[in-house]
């Protein structure tokens, strides 16, 4: 497994977001010079530009189990850190820009040009930064039969991740606007049912010669897909979260989700063909309530309390974690997340009636 986090970068005294990914990139490689190591930095690849000028994209090595995960994205975080403050920034995790600024500016290669000639204003309005988790499946056939399996779980993982309540200085009342963000791009969406990968490939073709994906796109925006070019499935689904033990949180429950998935395939189970409708209402309740308040159950489709959604999912992927190690790890951090709250809520503690505050970084 791999994880991949996006982080906003903002001016230390306001908050507001900056530009100045390019000076960030550049003082990180003057320290990590490509071949070498930073003292303290993880294995991970060079840190990378994002979608808008004001956010960084780290990537962790691939790891097999959670210490080793939880060390590499505390290093590419400590670096990452270290390379803002050179550059006169601060990177925060954060969904979304919790504090307005001037218009933001396309990082200059040629794929975001593209989206920007495409997508119009949308693309320089989508200031939002994810956690993504990357999970090794035998071929493609196997990850785009994983997809099946893990759309009614998708929800589950956002709620447990929501962290973006506040947008351009206003409170959203949402846990998750950057879900309803991304909701009006093309895709963007808990992926539909797929026969095979022939199916898939043949929709994403359709897509982009309909004129809604980039010509050149490998791939759609759904929160959960196969990789264009590796034997992986990559879910999309979660906010950045503040903390890296919540990162390790949903990289230990989306390996959980993709081992059981297999399994079932492997037994022949197909999956449950849950109506759009019915993952649309669990995604958009996920991204309104977060951990607090009602949820969809991802296979009854009741109304329940959040944490029994919780507990639905890691039940559903027990055997999974208790063939890894992880079942007390994961069990213990998803019960804290549930007590405290999530990012969208601790963000709205911190910041009371005052000025918003960033959670720390580590």
């Amino acid at each position: 497994m791999g994880v991949e986090e996006e982080f906003l970068l903002v001016d230390a005294a306001d908050g507001c977001p900056v530009g100045l990914s390019d000076t960030v990139l550049d003082a990180d490689r003057r320290r990590h010079r490509p071949g070498g190591r930073a003292p303290g930095c993880g294995a991970g690849r060079e840190f990378q530009r994002e979608l808008l000028s004001t956010m960084v994209e780290t990537a962790s090595g691939v790891c097999t189990d959670l210490a080793g995960l939880r060390a590499e994205l505390t290093a590419s975080r400590s670096r990452l850190a270290a390379a803002a403050r050179k550059a006169g920034a601060r990177p925060v995790a954060c969904g979304t820009a919790p504090m307005a600024a001037a218009p933001r500016a396309v990082s200059p290669t040629p794929h975001y040009r593209q989206m920007a000639r495409l997508y119009g204003r949308l693309t320089d309005e989508t200031e939002t930064c994810g956690c993504h988790v990357h999970v090794g499946v035998p071929d493609r056939e196997a990850a785009v039969a994983v997809l099946n399996h893990l759309r009614p779980w998708l929800p589950v993982l956002l709620a447990l991740s929501a962290n973006s309540p506040f947008h351009q200085g206003a409170d959203t009342g949402h846990a998750s606007w950057r879900t309803l963000v991304l909701s009006r791009w093309p895709t963007h969406q808990i992926p539909p049912y797929f026969e095979s990968a022939e199916h898939y490939d043949r929709t994403v073709a359709e897509l982009r010669y309909a004129g809604v994906l980039p010509v050149r796109a490998a791939n759609a925006y759904w929160f959960a897909r196969p990789s264009a070019h590796l034997p992986t499935v990559e879910v999309r689904i979660a906010d950045v979260t503040p903390s890296v033990d919540e990162a390790v949180l949903q990289a230990g429950l989306t390996r959980a989700l993709v081992a059981t998935a297999l399994d079932a395939v492997a037994a022949g189970r197909r999956a449950p063909r849950l109506p759009e409708h019915a993952v649309g209402a669990a995604l958009w309740t996920a991204a309104r309530h977060g951990v607090r308040g009602p949820a969809v159950h991802p296979l009854s489709g009741r109304r329940v309390p959040a944490a029994e959604a919780v507990r639905a999912l890691l039940d559903w992927v027990g055997p999974s974690l208790r063939a890894t190690g992880d079942e007390e790890e994961l069990r213990a951090l998803a019960a804290d997340v549930v007590s405290r709250g999530t990012g969208a809520d601790r963000q709205r503690q911190c910041s009371g009636s005052g000025p918003w505050t960033p959670l720390p970084l580590l």
